[in-house]
């Protein structure tokens, strides 16, 4: 990864890490389904009409049911029924270990030893916290934790696959003028191309599970849909939305989906694991979350991971050159 892709990487964690609390705040005046529902309407509303919609098939289908629906209805769910946002933040990071995965298996990216042995003592770290359940973790916020780590996981494999046949769609249209254009143009439209059509898959994606969160909604929350839930919500609530809508959602996703779209999954994903190290500060900082043995514990653990999983990416590069 480039200096600017670490970079990005780092701030797409700090964002989502922050972003927890935020959530916490939201929840004060919204149920957890309707809240993902806005979330999701403001981010699609008005940016479908300046944005080309991706191709509607399956993949983008995928994309948005397990980036958008199952992780955060599951996961605003999880803090709804009482489960602290630093916690939530650690233990979502289960999604790295299964996305790392669900790339060796379908689409065939390679993860060496050492690399695995990273992703194992961050395993580790998650493991502690799953050893002491109980009071700002409860099972069922577990569970439902588990379910939209899974479908993250499944989310980040379709957007890099939407967002390869973004390139090559936007490399086949540029070709009849790749005689012409200086090299550094070429890429220069490239960049642009890929960090557009990430937004649109944002956006389009945020589209779809608008509609499934709404419905959920109106079905499981029909009490919730009044003026008042509207009108009595605080300041800090709607603040608090639009921090998830506009910097976690737009540039966070955006920036990942860029990302993931430059460089394979198993060099993007463990950058997500400082998520829970930002998402457990902002909450001590923030809501009074304490701060215990285990969770500094297992935050090392983490880190550690992360650390051996980058020694191994730069040792590989400089050991072993790219053979065709």
């Amino acid at each position: 990864m480039t200096p600017i892709h670490i970079t990005l990487a780092i701030l797409v964690a700090f964002i989502w890490g922050v972003n927890f609390t935020y959530i916490a705040w939201a929840l004060e005046s919204f149920p957890p389904l309707m809240l993902t529902a806005m979330r999701f309407f403001f981010t699609a509303i008005p940016l479908v009409l300046f944005l080309k919609p991706p191709t509607f098939n399956r993949t983008l289908f995928v994309y948005a049911i397990g980036t958008f629906v199952l992780q955060y209805a599951f996961v605003f769910t999880a803090m709804h029924l009482g489960a602290s946002a630093g916690l939530t933040a650690l233990l979502l990071q289960m999604q790295i270990f299964i996305t790392v995965l669900l790339a060796f298996l379908i689409l065939g990216e390679p993860v060496s030893r050492k690399q695995i042995v990273g992703m194992i003592v961050g395993l580790l770290g998650l493991g502690v916290i799953a050893l002491n359940l109980g009071g700002d973790m409860p099972l069922v916020g577990f569970i439902c934790i588990l379910i939209a780590a899974i479908g993250w996981s499944f989310g980040n494999i379709a957007s890099k696959q939407a967002s390869k046949q973004a390139t090559i769609k936007a490399t086949q249209q540029g070709t009849n003028i790749s005689m012409v254009s200086p090299t550094n143009s070429k890429d220069q439209s490239s960049n642009k191309s890929s960090a557009l059509s990430a937004l649109a898959l944002v956006v389009w994606g945020g589209l779809i599970a608008c509609v499934i969160l709404t419905l959920s909604s109106v079905i499981f929350e029909t009490e919730a849909w009044t003026l008042a839930t509207f009108t009595q919500a605080s300041s800090k609530s709607w603040l608090s939305l639009g921090f998830i809508v506009y910097v976690s959602t737009l540039i966070g996703f955006g920036l990942w989906a860029h990302l993931l779209a430059q460089n394979t999954a198993s060099k993007v994903m463990p950058f997500a694991l400082l998520v829970p190290v930002f998402g457990m500060a902002a909450s001590v900082l923030f809501t009074g979350e304490v701060l215990t043995w285990w969770k500094m514990l297992s935050m090392v653990l983490i880190l550690f991971g992360l650390i051996l999983a980058n020694v191994k990416i730069g040792l590989k590069s400089r050991r072993k050159p790219v053979s065709t």
